[in-house]
C-alpha cells in the first residue's frame, strides 16, 4: 500500500507560516506541517519555557524560525511579506489563565493587539493566502450552564484571560466584515476555538499535566487543588486536525471566509483531575496511585468549573470528529513524557511516531481529512 494522503496532501510544498510556533501547540503544529510536506516558518518573541518542546524536537533546524513580537506590527507585516506564505495559523498569545491574574496588560495587548496585528498585515497583503485565526474555548461568556457552547454564542468573560479571547474573536469579526469579505478577495479568514488540551511536550505553569510529569520525573507527589473539578479533555492532536481541515476546505471552499469553528472532545470525556491522574500513575508504572498525588486546598484563582463545546457545525460542514478514545489520549500524553525523562529518547523521531500513529488511527475509523 502506497503512502496515504492527509487533508488532500494541500499543504505540501506549500508556504505554511505558524506565528506562536515555539508554544506547546505551535511546536506539535509545526511537526505535523514538516511531516506533511510543507515548507514551514515561524514567528515568536521567545522560547516560553525550560524545557520546551520546541528545543527538545530541534525543530529549529527543521524549519524557518524568525523572532519577532506579534504586538509589533512592522515585524508582523515584514515576515509576511518576506515569506509570501500560502496558509497562515495565527496561534501566538499569552495562554496561561493564572498570569493573566499578575500581568493582565500583557495578556490583552498580545492576544487582542496580536492578533489585530496579524489580520492588519494580511489586509494589506497582496497575494492568495488562507489565515486561520486560533483563539480559545474561553472566548465564550460562559455561564456554566450544561449545554455545549455554539458559535453563535455570546462570546465575552468575567476574567482577563476569557475577556482577551472573546475580544480576539470581536476584532476576528469586524476585521472579516469591514476587508475579507468582498467576493473575489486574496486572503480568506476563519477562527477556530478549542481548550484543555494535553499533549507530550507541554512545561507550561499551572497546568495540571505539566506540574504533575515534573513532580514524577524528580521523584516527587505531585499536588492538586480541585480534584473533582471536570474538564474536556483532549490530546492536542485532536484540535489540530481541525485547524488543517478547516485550512484545507478553507482554501478549496471559499463560503467559508469568515466562519468560526469549535474543535472539541466527544462529551463522554469529561473526566475529573483525581481520575487523569490515577490513569496517568499506571503508565508510569506506580504501585499505589497515593504515591502519584495528594490533595491541597490551595486555590490559588478564578477558573471556570465548567465549560463544554458543541462542534455539530465543524461536522456538518466538513465532517470534522475527535478520533482518540479517552484511554489512547492517557496513553499518548504519558507515553510522550516517560520517553523523555526515562528513556532519554529522540524527541522529534517519537513525536513523529505518535502523529504517525495517530493518522492510522483516524484512517481505521474513516475519519474526514483521511480521505
Amino acid at each position: 500500500m502506497g503512502e496515504k494522503i492527509m487533508f488532500g496532501d494541500i499543504y505540501r510544498n506549500k508556504k505554511v507560516l505558524v506565528t506562536g510556533n515555539t508554544g506547546f501547540k505551535g511546536s506539535w503544529l509545526c511537526t505535523w506541517l514538516i511531516s506533511l510536506g510543507a515548507d514551514v516558518y515561524g514567528f515568536s518573541n521567545e522560547i516560553p519555557t525550560t524545557p520546551a518542546m520546541f528545543s527538545e524536537t530541534g525543530l529549529a533546524n527543521k524549519m524557518t524560525h524568525f523572532y519577532a513580537d506579534v504586538r509589533d506590527l512592522n515585524a508582523v507585516k515584514k515576515i509576511i511579506s518576506e515569506v509570501e506564505p500560502h496558509f497562515v495559523f495565527h496561534l501566538a498569545a499569552q495562554p496561561i489563565v493564572s498570569l493573566s491574574y499578575t500581568e493582565p496588560v500583557e495578556t490583552i495587548s498580545t492576544n487582542v493587539m496580536g492578533t489585530t496585528n496579524v489580520l492588519e498585515a494580511l489586509r494589506t497583503y497582496s497575494k492568495p493566502c488562507t489565515a486561520v485565526i486560533i483563539t480559545s474555548d474561553k472566548c465564550y461568556d460562559n455561564v456554566e450552564w450544561i449545554y455545549g457552547y455554539k458559535e453563535t454564542d455570546a462570546v465575552g468573560g468575567k476574567d482577563i484571560y476569557s475577556g482577551s479571547k472573546g475580544a480576539a474573536e470581536l476584532i476576528f469579526k469586524s476585521y472579516y466584515h469591514s476587508f475579507f469579505k468582498k467576493e473575489g478577495g486574496l486572503v480568506q479568514v476563519a477562527s477556530a476555538r478549542a481548550g484543555n488540551v494535553i499533549g507530550g511536550g507541554d512545561w507550561a505553569l499551572d497546568r495540571i499535566i505539566p506540574d504533575c510529569m515534573r513532580s514524577w520525573s524528580e521523584g516527587r507527589v505531585v499536588e492538586i487543588r480541585s480534584p473533582k473539578a471536570t474538564r474536556p479533555w483532549q490530546h492536542v492532536l485532536e484540535p489540530l486536525s481541525g485547524y488543517l481541515l478547516l485550512g484545507e476546505k478553507l482554501y478549496k471552499d471559499h463560503t467559508l471566509n469568515g466562519e468560526s469553528f469549535n474543535f472539541g472532545p466527544k462529551p463522554e470525556y469529561n473526566h475529573t483531575v483525581q481520575e487523569i491522574l490515577e490513569d496517568m500513575s499506571v503508565r508510569w508504572h506506580f504501585e499505589d496511585s497515593k504515591q502519584a498525588y495528594k490533595i491541597t486546598g490551595d486555590i490559588k484563582f478564578y477558573e471556570a468549573g465548567l465549560l463544554k463545546l458543541n462542534c455539530d457545525k465543524a461536522l456538518f460542514h466538513f465532517q470534522w470528529k475527535p478520533t482518540l478514545d479517552y484511554h489512547t489520549l492517557i496513553e499518548y500524553t504519558s507515553d510522550w513524557y516517560y520517553e523523555y525523562y526515562k528513556n532519554k529518547g529522540e524527541m522529534f523521531a517519537y513525536t513523529l511516531s505518535q502523529i504517525k500513529g495517530y493518522e492510522d488511527l483516524a484512517s481505521l475509523g474513516n475519519i474526514a481529512w483521511t480521505k
